[in-house]
């Protein structure tokens, strides 16, 4: 049975679908004024990893994940672009969707756009006021109170006393309690005509907070089964989700939190604040995108994930040898796999066991040293079937292999050549010329393996 880490409970819990055979889940997805960083790359692979194995383990899995294209950064952004804040969401939405699809993540089932819901948002408002938890502050912004709320705090575990307001969270304007956030804010002079909508409170634009509560509600019911995100999000924005959610439907809101660790620079999180970050696409430059997808499953999911170049490359390596084993015999097609073999059931314990992701790899290298002692079929289909449960092993081997080696090189024209000189002067018993040229590839970045069925080459 699944078992998973609630970040509500803060311990491992046996996974219990609110319906039988069906989960529903929602990811906290991206605010979209620039090009997505590989602290992202985390979120949309990590959750995609989730919902695969859900599937895998016969789920029927509604899955959300949201774009904010309405927020404080994006207004900034579009103005100082001088286009529209459509046209500046428009454009990066497509770019993270290049890079979603390249890293392997299957789009979602629903991708709700905030401004698509702002009148689910005020329809929520409107019940927090009834309720006696919303009240309009001395600038006209609808605001939180958050005292009123007993369970705040439950997610982030700390008293009221001990919580700070967070990023987002202004303590100006009239507020009852500098903790209390905005629900709605009120339209300002300064801000263009596109970012109003017209509201019992008067015209103004959504807090950021409330926009998950809504879309989450709307698309997925009051109470479902489990809401993800990067850890970053855990206070404030889940624990005033929950705040907002509970106290307007009056139900308990989300049985599981999951949140993934962050990824770090020299120890440091990865983040567009701190101007450390890689976008997908610089590191892609550099990387295939599977062995991107590689380095961020072969850490647990709540692990940090250490960003260099020489973990790239470790991954880079650690990946090829899966290839190797799969190119090393004859091509294997897709297969049902057999969870009783001992090594899918390790395979699926691993999984089981809060998506360990990394115990779950090392079955597929197990396995990959069997295919390479035995060159059983079996094996490799096994191995292919299984990698392709966490969305690798789905390339050819040889296409993946012998990627990237263009360019001085001279292509794969150029190193068959070679290879056919080498052979040729290892007929003549010209050694010294065949050592030669097997050196000089593999100074451009070329590996030669002498086989039975002749002589093969990859990426070094």
């Amino acid at each position: 049975m699944l078992k998973l880490h609630n970040s509500l409970s803060r311990k491992k819990e046996q996974f219990s679908p609110i319906e039988p055979g069906k989960v529903r889940m929602y990811v906290c997805g991206m605010t979209v004024y620039d090009y997505c960083h590989l602290g992202h790359a985390r979120v949309m692979v990590v959750f995609d990893m989730v919902a695969r194995w859900l599937r895998s383990s016969g789920y029927a899995v509604t899955y959300v994940r949201n774009i904010t294209d309405i927020d404080d950064k994006i207004i900034k952004r579009a103005q100082e672009n001088g286009e529209s804040i459509r046209a500046l969401t428009d454009r990066f939405i497509a770019a993270m969707h290049e890079d979603a699809d390249a890293l392997g993540v299957l789009r979602p089932d629903h991708e709700p756009r905030a401004t698509e819901f702002v009148p689910s948002m005020q329809r929520l408002i409107g019940d927090l006021e009834r309720h006696g938890l919303a009240y309009q502050a001395a600038n006209a912004d609808v605001c939180y109170s958050v005292r009123k709320f007993d369970g705040y705090g439950k997610l982030s575990g700390k008293s009221l006393d001990e919580l700070r307001a967070g990023e987002r969270v202004e303590v100006a304007g009239g507020k009852h309690d500098p903790l209390d956030f905005v629900l709605w804010k009120h339209a300002r002079a300064e801000e263009p005509e596109e970012v109003k909508w017209d509201s019992p409170w008067g015209p103004g634009r959504p807090g950021w907070h409330i926009e998950c509560s809504a879309m989450s509600s709307e698309l997925l019911g009051d109470h479902f089964d489990i809401h993800g995100g990067g850890a970053d999000l855990q206070f404030p924005h889940h624990e005033n989700e929950i705040a907002q959610s509970e106290g307007a439907h009056q139900c308990s809101f989300v049985n599981y939190w999951m949140h993934n660790g962050f990824v770090r620079v020299d120890d440091e999180k990865m983040s567009k604040s701190l101007g450390n970050f890689f976008t997908i696409r610089d590191v892609l430059k550099d990387y295939a995108p599977e062995v991107v997808r590689f380095f961020i499953l072969r850490a647990h999911y709540r692990s940090p994930l250490n960003y260099s170049d020489a973990h790239l490359e470790d991954a880079r390596s650690a990946l090829s040898r899966l290839y190797t084993a799969l190119r090393n015999v004859p091509a294997v097609g897709a297969i049902e796999i057999d969870w009783a073999t001992p090594a899918a059931a390790r395979f699926r314990s691993a999984m089981d066991d809060d998506f360990n992701t990394a115990e779950a790899l090392s079955v597929l290298f197990d396995l990959a040293n069997e295919v390479n002692r035995s060159r059983s079929a079996d094996a490799a289909a096994e191995l292919k079937a299984l990698g392709s449960v966490l969305g690798l092993l789905e390339q050819d081997p040889t296409v993946f292999l012998q990627a990237g080696v263009d360019g001085d090189v001279g292509g794969g024209a150029a190193i068959e050549d070679k290879i056919a000189a080498r052979i040729a002067a290892k007929k003549a018993k010209d050694f010294a010329e065949a050592d030669r040229i097997r050196a000089e590839l593999l100074a451009d970045g070329v590996v030669l393996e002498d086989t039975p069925q002749g002589t093969i080459w990859r990426r070094a």
